[in-house]
C-alpha cells in the first residue's frame, strides 16, 4: 500500500517534468486557428443575354417603394415610354421592401414580360 501511495505521486512529477521540458522547446512558437473557417467557393452565374430590340416586348418596372422614391419612378416610366414609344412598360411594386421576396410578382414577370427594371432600395 506503501508503494502506491509513494508511487502515484512520483509518476505524476515526472510527468510534470517531461512535460514542462517539451514545452520550453516552443516557447517561441504561437499556435492560432483561422476564425474564418473555409470560405465556400464563389459560384459564378452569368449574366442573361441582352436582347436586340424592344420593340413589341413588355418590360416590367419594379418599384420596391423605397421612401420618396415615387416621384422617380413615374419619372422614369414616362421616359421610358417617349424613348421607346414600341415597348410596353408595366408598374408594378413589390409585396414588401427591397429585401423581401414576392415569388408572385416574379412569376407573373417570368410568364409575361421579356426583362424586368428592378429599381433599387439604396
Amino acid at each position: 500500500m506503501k508503494t502506491k501511495s509513494v508511487f502515484i505521486p512520483v509518476v505524476i512529477l515526472a510527468a510534470c517534468f517531461v512535460t514542462s521540458l517539451g514545452w520550453a522547446g516552443d516557447e517561441g512558437k504561437v499556435v492560432v486557428m483561422n476564425p474564418q473557417g473555409i470560405k465556400p467557393e464563389i459560384r459564378k452565374i452569368p449574366m442573361a443575354t441582352r436582347p436586340t430590340t424592344l420593340d413589341g416586348k413588355t418590360v416590367y418596372i419594379v418599384d420596391t417603394k423605397y421612401p420618396n422614391t415615387k416621384p422617380f419612378v413615374n419619372e422614369l416610366l414616362a421616359a421610358l415610354k417617349a424613348k421607346y414609344p414600341k415597348t410596353t412598360w408595366v408598374l408594378r411594386e413589390k409585396f414588401a421592401g427591397y429585401m423581401d421576396d414576392d415569388p408572385n410578382l416574379w412569376k407573373e414577370i417570368k410568364e409575361k414580360g421579356a426583362g424586368a427594371i428592378v429599381l433599387p432600395g439604396h
